[in-house]
């Protein structure tokens, strides 16, 4: 009878034990639930504060720019890419801008050297005209102030398109289509002055600028994987490329021998100065994937030879920038910093296709 009363009383409170087990239970559920969220949450802000701090060693890339003696219209950037395109140009309408710089290569030209007038052989790599309305020189020695300037260094070169600019107006003058086209867009006759500014209106519209670089530094921290951060990371710290790639465009634009075994005088040509023996200009990185070789020889045929080379501390040129020191990289750090070089190439390049040319 007694054990019967016991079994009546353990079976009443059961169901008391039970609520009071299960309550026990959800709240340590519910405890452990908060205690990580509260810890992914600080984990989140972590990630957050290291990623605004790595960003703001950088800047976004911005607007175009444009100087006041030259505004874009459509008009003048459609004159622009004809000419762009057009071989009459040169002394033996066989070469055009597009020739050396082309669209499909990166807007360089695939090769070490460039290839000239009649087969001349170059001394420099063809530089991209990617980015380059961002530069405030131009040529590897920065022989040029303007993107204008630019535009007719190889038009008048005798190693390069060999035209003589004395005579490229009224050439261009005698092609039906072209006088009009002039007309429309500067109200005026064909100048080389014109046909300068035209040819750089084209050139300021090949723009990489919407990379996930760029959404990252916009805000977007998932743009990017952790090993591409990490290569932003090295890029700004131990592998010191932001000592010289920095600004808007990831370029300086200062001018530095970077240790290439080369008897190039580069910026020395233009200043006499000695200490710029062998020195040229901070290239930008957006597309920098699109137009190999790279250096101003074109002697490292790609990224990763060039990553070594810097690794290394350049090849022991005598006159070699203190900037450019042994890196000591771990194979894990080159894979990285080469992950986010390659966001900085973007998905494509810009396309255009060539037009038709006046008279033709």
């Amino acid at each position: 009878m007694k054990r019967s009363v016991q079994l009546v009383l353990l079976l009443a409170i059961a169901p008391f034990l039970l609520v009071a087990c299960s309550d026990s239970t959800s709240t340590d559920d519910a405890d452990g639930q908060e205690e990580a969220s509260t810890t992914e949450e600080a984990n989140e802000n972590e990630d957050v504060e290291k990623y605004e701090e790595l960003i703001a060693q950088f800047d976004p890339l911005g607007e175009v720019p444009i100087p006041e003696d030259n505004p874009m219209t459509e008009e003048k950037v459609e004159l622009g890419k004809t000419l762009y395109f057009d071989p009459r140009l040169s002394g033996n309408d066989e070469i055009s801008c597009a020739t050396c710089h082309v669209p499909a290569l990166g807007y360089s030209d695939g090769l070490p050297t460039f290839e000239g007038f009649e087969g001349a052989e170059g001394p420099r790599r063809t530089p991209t005209i990617i980015n380059s309305a961002y530069y405030n020189s131009f040529f590897w020695d920065g022989r040029a102030d303007s993107l204008e300037e630019q535009a007719l260094g190889p038009i008048s070169s005798p190693i390069e398109m060999n035209m003589n600019l004395d005579e490229l107006a009224d050439k261009l003058n005698g092609i039906e289509g072209y006088p009009e086209m002039f007309e429309e867009v500067f109200g005026e006759e064909i100048t080389v002055e014109n046909i300068a500014k035209a040819i750089a209106a084209f050139e300021r519209t090949i723009v990489i600028n919407d990379t996930r670089f760029d959404q990252f530094l916009a805000g977007d921290y998932d743009a990017m994987t952790e090993e591409e951060i990490f290569g932003m990371e090295l890029f700004a710290g131990k592998a010191q490329c932001i000592t010289c790639h920095n600004g808007p465009n990831l370029s300086d634009n200062n001018f530095y021998n970077v240790g290439l075994d080369s008897d190039d005088p580069g910026r020395m040509d233009i200043t006499g100065n000695e200490a710029d023996d062998g020195a040229f200009r901070t290239p930008g990185l957006y597309g920098v994937l699109h137009h190999a070789p790279y250096m101003h020889d074109g002697s490292l045929e790609t990224l990763e030879e060039v990553i070594d080379f810097y690794d290394r501390g350049g090849d022991g040129h005598p006159n070699t920038s203190p900037k450019i020191q042994e890196l000591n990289l771990t194979d894990e750090e080159k894979d990285a910093l080469l992950a986010f070089l390659m966001v900085l190439s973007g998905d494509e390049v810009p396309q255009v296709e060539a037009p038709e040319l006046p008279g033709m």
